[in-house]
């Protein structure tokens, strides 16, 4: 979905084809979207659930289990926390990207919690439903919630939910620090200031089929608007000001969405505290003269892995879902030449659209490395 928004922007402004969804409820928007203000975030997580499971267009016969992955939820720790962190997902995706990392940080003694952006949840005719309004005040809102619970309060966003979560620090002193895992400060796109124009004319950028419960695979229109509106005020704030308090930052050098080396140079002039850390997927980088940034090698051949893709980043290997091992298989990944072998034994994992010598590549959706992003995360927090 996201992947191909660059792509298809560009057919877009050349006219030469616009997406049209089939006769179908994912295709058609709720009447509204759930409210995301209230006073505990226990009864937000109630209201939430009980709104998914009236309004969703469910893939599978298991509809509790898909309302439990998409629905926010909050992990506590054994002992009363001194320090919580808020996760923001990114654009099509869902609270449960967090999910491994919320267990192991609960376990390290903090409370997470992990809030779902309206419009999402349910069915990707629901972007259309959302304002940028609504995005940025359910941040503050549950920002103030977890403020008034902990003497310590972090942010954490994937994608276009670090671009939120960063704009939100930059406006609210009571945030101590940053957790960032490919953040979309930086679109590898150069029409992506045409989304808004375009949502007046069409409703729909990409319309594809719907089997991941945990994430949209098609796009409305009003959606990339959206994340263009997070992307230009982050990178308002971003010109305007450094962030001097610590941040851990991800990124794979082979993102397809994203511009890596830009996102590389962001952190190293607009966030300079000593304590934070920039973690690159692949190649070293030429020239790199900063101590805070680390690189791990993405080429993986022992476990077929030739490179990471934009998401891969935030999961473990165990996952069940989207796991090494896991019940879901990103097969579909833009490989126009090749189709997936019979054995999936012999399939490799990278990024959206790489290929290689005739081997067909699935998307990576684990990180080989979630071990270490613990540890940086520990040092970056100073547990």
């Amino acid at each position: 979905m996201f992947r191909r928004l660059s792509v298809l922007l560009a057919a877009l402004v050349l006219l030469t084809s616009c997406a049209v969804p089939p006769d179908s409820p994912r295709f058609q928007p709720s009447g509204d979207l759930p409210r995301y203000d209230q006073p505990s975030f226990d009864e937000y997580i109630r209201d939430t659930r009980a709104w998914i499971a009236d309004n969703r267009s469910f893939i599978s016969d298991d509809r509790h289990r898909e309302i439990q992955l998409n629905a926010p939820f909050e992990r506590r720790p054994a002992t009363p926390a001194k320090r919580g962190i808020l996760f923001v997902h990114g654009l099509g995706s869902s609270p449960w990207y967090f999910t491994d990392m919320a267990n192991a940080m609960a376990e390290d003694g903090w409370l997470v919690r992990s809030i779902l952006l309206p419009g999402h949840g349910t069915r990707p005719a629901d972007l259309m439903l959302p304002g940028n309004d609504d995005w940025e005040d359910a941040i503050a809102h549950h920002t103030k919630l977890l403020s008034d619970e902990v003497d310590e309060l972090w942010l954490g966003g994937f994608s276009t939910g670090g671009n939120l979560v960063t704009s939100q620090a930059f406006k609210d002193e009571s945030v101590d620090g940053l957790l960032l895992f490919s953040p979309g400060f930086y679109p590898d796109s150069q029409y992506l200031f045409l989304a808004p124009a375009i949502s007046y004319f069409w409703d729909w950028l990409d319309i594809d089929e719907e089997d991941n419960i945990v994430t949209y695979q098609s796009l409305p229109s009003r959606g990339a608007s959206l994340y263009y509106h997070s992307v230009s005020t982050v990178q308002k704030n971003l010109n305007a000001e450094r962030f001097d308090k610590p941040v851990l930052m991800t990124m794979s050098q082979h993102d397809s969405v994203l511009d890596p080396a830009a996102t590389l140079k962001a952190f190293q002039t607009r966030f300079p505290h000593p304590s934070s850390r920039f973690v690159w997927y692949g190649d070293t980088p030429q020239h790199l003269d900063d101590p805070r940034v680390t690189a791990l090698t993405s080429y993986l051949p022992d476990r077929r892995i030739s490179n990471f893709s934009h998401m891969n980043v935030l999961f473990a290997p165990e996952n069940t879902y989207y796991g090494e091992a896991g019940s879901y298989l990103m097969l579909e990944n833009g490989q126009e030449n090749l189709s997936p072998p019979d054995d999936p034994d012999t399939l490799w994992f990278g990024a959206w659209g790489h290929s290689g010598a005739q081997t067909y590549h699935a998307r990576l959706t684990w990180n080989p490395y979630f071990d270490h992003l613990l540890e940086n995360i520990r040092e970056v927090t100073g547990d």
